[in-house]
């Protein structure tokens, strides 16, 4: 209840032409500029593949000129159609897959890198590029499909990790030969391409409910964009929830 003591609410002030004109500006700019920008690198990105294919294909046979043959258009008239390289590549990459499956195709492969192993310099870069591209595109196993807490740097302050796969070999006998072991990595906050690899037990790895796409824009904000629905529980965060456990 106010009394005529109460001072008067303070009315905020209004904003003028250019406060409003620059409040719309900066609210479309939010939304065009991820749309803009998507569109914009996968147009490079098809424009430099076509860059890098359509050279290696004969000149009768690039659909410019096949566009222009049906058209009647003068040959000298240049026309970008974009994308015939990507759909080059992709049928190229597929068809090179299916020959290197085949028995063939594997002792090829073998017989090529025998003799890139000789070579210096070569094997290096070749080996270092094979494994990261077989880390990158393995199909065999599922790698960062779940996010979890877990305690880091130390007992009582959790981080967000993301699960890579089940530890093996040497790593998982010498780690902890009673129980499994889980490979996380722990990425950094704002840029989560660079983090840490870490070798923990399975009991102190704590799977969340959250997907991966809302675990990283949790940790690229700095804790700023929160997930709504998916990482709370009846109406918690998670980590309250964690804490109430200990």
């Amino acid at each position: 209840m106010s009394t005529p003591f109460d001072p008067e609410p303070v009315q905020p002030p209004k904003r003028g032409l250019i406060g409003r004109a620059r409040s719309n500006f900066l609210t479309g700019l939010v939304v065009i500029a991820p749309v803009g920008l998507t569109i914009w690198l996968i147009w490079s990105v098809v424009g430099w593949i076509d860059g890098f294919v359509l050279p290696l294909v004969p000149l009768k046979y690039h659909p410019d000129r096949w566009i222009q043959d049906l058209l009647g258009l003068d040959p000298l008239s240049q026309i970008n159609v974009r994308g015939i390289g990507v759909i080059i590549f992709l049928l190229f990459t597929i068809l090179v897959g299916f020959i290197a499956k085949g028995l063939i195709g594997r002792s090829f492969i073998r017989f090529a890198e025998s003799l890139v192993e000789r070579t210096p310099v070569v094997r290096s870069i070749y080996s270092g590029i094979k494994q990261i591209s077989e880390t990158i595109f393995a199909q065999t196993e599922s790698s960062f499909d779940k996010a979890c807490l877990i305690e880091y740097p130390r007992k009582g302050i959790w981080a967000i990790g993301f699960i890579s796969t089940t530890a093996k070999g040497e790593i998982a006998r010498k780690s902890d030969p009673s129980g499994e072991v889980m490979s996380v990595f722990l990425p950094t906050t704002p840029n989560p391409t660079s983090g840490f690899l870490l070798f923990l037990p399975k009991r102190d790895v704590i799977e969340l409910d959250m997907s991966v796409e809302d675990s990283a824009k949790l940790v690229i904000s700095a804790g700023l964009v929160y997930p709504n629905a998916k990482a709370l529980n009846n109406g918690e965060p998670p980590l309250l929830d964690l804490q109430s456990r200990s």
